[in-house]
């Protein structure tokens, strides 16, 4: 490619340019309520008890920074993603969201759920309020996403079309109810349910990619993936690379900002280097997330 990849985060606006992009749109990024987001940053500074490396948190800076920082890097959209991990909590993160959409100009309306009751009627609340975009975690909540008691929630969200970031694959660390099996068993259920897999399901590259192949609204996004970090822990197999050059449709930016232990442009070199061309660069680092996400312009 004639284009150079980023090497730092002040490289990004050039690149972005020498695409012909009017910018990045990045569907994993999490914004929360600061009690929330301490205890995350608390866990990564903990990471060599986890994972066996450092984690260090490379934007750990006010909520106002990491606005500007991104407002900098050209990203286009600002999805709060937060997710629930108890009882009681998926409701109070919505109510929190929804004020984050409300103040901050960028932002995506974004919620989550978890299985409890009365998870119907906060995700209907969620969707008449304006919701855009949901936030799941399996290994985090400890559920299996195909849990009975989220049944007609998925359907609701099935039917609005909103897209949901599920984090379901085993990677960094394996949970009870991780991996591929209870997501097939929940697209049984919802055949056209609007899954964006997170870390293209780390480890299990291939089964999620399966999954993709075989439902047409399900994508999958590159938060991490080929990164000199997570090749440490989960590496991406040549494989896989070239599935994705063949699913350029499906294949949706994401980067974790800002619990991510390097500069955002890495992310970005890392999907140049995989050499799968400008066009599918074009399709990853915008497009497909302009779609998912109803920015304007795509």
């Amino acid at each position: 490619m004639s284009t150079a990849a980023p090497t730092t985060d002040a490289e990004v606006p050039a690149y972005l340019r020498a695409l012909g992009l009017p910018g990045l749109a990045d569907i994993h990024i999490h914004f929360m309520p600061q009690p929330v987001l301490a205890k995350v940053w608390d866990y990564f500074d903990a990471a060599e008890t986890h994972y066996g490396l450092a984690w260090p948190i490379t934007y750990r800076t006010s909520e106002e920074q990491r606005l500007a920082t991104l407002r900098e890097l050209g990203v286009r959209a600002v999805p709060a993603l937060s997710y629930a991990h108890k009882p009681g909590m998926a409701a109070w993160l919505n109510d929190w969201c929804a004020d984050f959409a409300d103040r901050v100009p960028e932002a995506l309306h974004c919620a989550t759920l978890y299985p409890e009751d009365g998870v119907t009627g906060y995700v209907a609340d969620a969707l008449a309020a304006g919701a855009r975009l949901w936030k799941v975690h399996v290994t985090v909540g400890d559920f299996a996403p195909d849990d009975p008691r989220l049944d007609d929630a998925w359907r609701l969200i099935d039917e609005a079309g909103t897209p949901v970031v599920l984090h379901a694959g085993s990677g960094p660390v394996p949970g009870t109810h991780s991996g591929p099996e209870a997501v097939s068993r929940l697209l049984r259920r919802h055949p056209r349910l609007p899954l964006v897999i997170a870390h293209l399901g780390m480890p299990e590259y291939a089964a999620f990619l399966d999954l993709a192949e075989r439902h047409e609204r399900v994508h999958l996004d590159t938060t991490m993936v080929g990164t000199d970090f997570i090749a440490q822990l989960d590496p991406l197999p040549e494989d896989a690379v070239r599935r994705m050059g063949e699913l350029a449709d499906r294949i949706v930016l994401g980067s974790d900002f800002p619990n991510i232990p390097y500069p955002y442009a890495h992310q970005l070199e890392a999907l140049h280097r995989l050499d799968l061309g400008e066009d599918w660069l074009r399709r990853v680092l915008w497009h497909n997330g302009a779609r998912l996400m109803g920015l304007p312009g795509d």
